[in-house]
């Protein structure tokens, strides 16, 4: 049996990457990263202009209803090119908001826009947690994403419930490696919910699969340069990818990362058709591109040499993307560990 992609999804991810070759170049992720608004806002526009906030939204509420699968390959292209966008969060919002049609043909209209604080489900520092009482919430959350410009914001409380509530004013930037995205810290302090939801394996498995799908476009990106260094990049006289050294560490890369597309897209078809297997699939795919990517990350600046340390070469912007993928969601251990209750394997 082969599984391969449709002709329609190779002409999604395509014509992504062509409006990603322009609006995420090296140049504007650089200004991007270093704070331009303009450039931001022009990478905003286009991806709004190519309707990604309406993939997932049902026809009936003014979305494509394309699936999982298709989101994945999204969030791939999105990682490739190291491309701020909030369209993860509102995937993960339409995926909680399944009984909520007036917000979901909202969202689809490009109307609201969802922000994330969901660290709760997975890991809380001390001091930080967000809890429900009376009606409202209050406390913290840490590592907030996608808070800027976001009409509603998705919260994760203690008791790993969600809630919705509308955008909030008190929000302080945090610091991380990754300067491609933005991430806050987030203060409730009586914030009353506009809806309230119980969470499930399916959507921390969403938002795992999703990230998995971002370090794969990242590591494909950092085996892409690495070649093109090897094939440019002359010592001794002969170009530095006919050495054999060279030759085995992209080949080592390459092989690495195909599992990782493999167990991507089982699980992605897994969860549209509602395969109990999904959930445990995508936890294992997040597992896995966690540690591959962190591999070739690292095998692929070794492939540059001294060069892959600088910033006129950008590498950084990939290497730092997916090292905190490797913790977004839940550590790979953590995601081993949530596959192996799934499965019965643990008490």
């Amino acid at each position: 049996m082969e599984f391969a992609l449709s002709d329609d999804q190779r002409l999604l991810q395509d014509s992504l990457k062509g409006v990603l070759a322009g609006a995420a170049s090296l140049e504007q992720v650089r200004r991007i990263a270093a704070g331009d608004t303009e450039a931001s806002g022009a990478l905003d526009t286009a991806l709004a202009d190519f309707g990604l906030a309406s993939l997932l939204v049902s026809e009936d509420a003014g979305g494509l209803g394309l699936g999982l699968l298709d989101a994945c390959l999204v969030q791939e292209v999105l990682g490739y090119h190291a491309a701020p966008s909030g369209f993860l969060a509102n995937v993960l919002a339409v995926t909680a908001l399944g009984t909520y049609p007036e917000l979901l043909t909202r969202i689809a209209a490009g109307e609201t826009k969802f922000g994330l604080a969901v660290t709760e489900l997975t890991s809380r520092r001390d001091g930080a947690g967000v809890s429900l009482a009376n009606g409202k919430l209050s406390g913290k959350s840490l590592l907030a994403m996608n808070i800027e410009g976001a009409t509603h914001v998705l919260v994760a409380d203690n008791d790993a419930r969600l809630h919705v509530v509308e955008a909030i004013p008190d929000a302080v930037q945090m610091r991380t490696i990754d300067q491609t995205r933005a991430f806050h810290e987030v203060k409730f302090a009586g914030s009353r919910p506009v809806a309230t939801l119980e969470t499930c394996d399916r959507f921390l498995a969403v938002a795992r699969l999703l990230i998995a799908a971002d370090t794969l476009g990242a590591a494909q990106a950092m085996i892409d340069k690495a070649v093109a260094y090897a094939g440019d990049r002359q010592q001794f006289g002969r170009v530095i990818g006919s050495f054999q050294a060279v030759k085995h560490m992209c080949a080592e890369m390459a092989a690495k990362l195909e599992p990782g597309r493999a167990l991507i897209w089982h699980a992605a078809h897994a969860l549209d058709i509602g395969d109990p297997e999904g959930p445990v699939m995508a936890n294992l795919a997040k597992s896995y591109m966690a540690e591959a990517g962190t591999f070739i990350a690292r095998t692929s600046t070794e492939v540059h040499g001294g060069m892959g340390f600088t910033d006129l070469v950008g590498l950084h912007y990939w290497f730092k993307r997916i090292g905190v993928n490797r913790q977004l969601f839940g550590s790979p251990e953590q995601a081993r560990e949530t596959a192996a209750e799934l499965q019965g394997l643990l008490a």
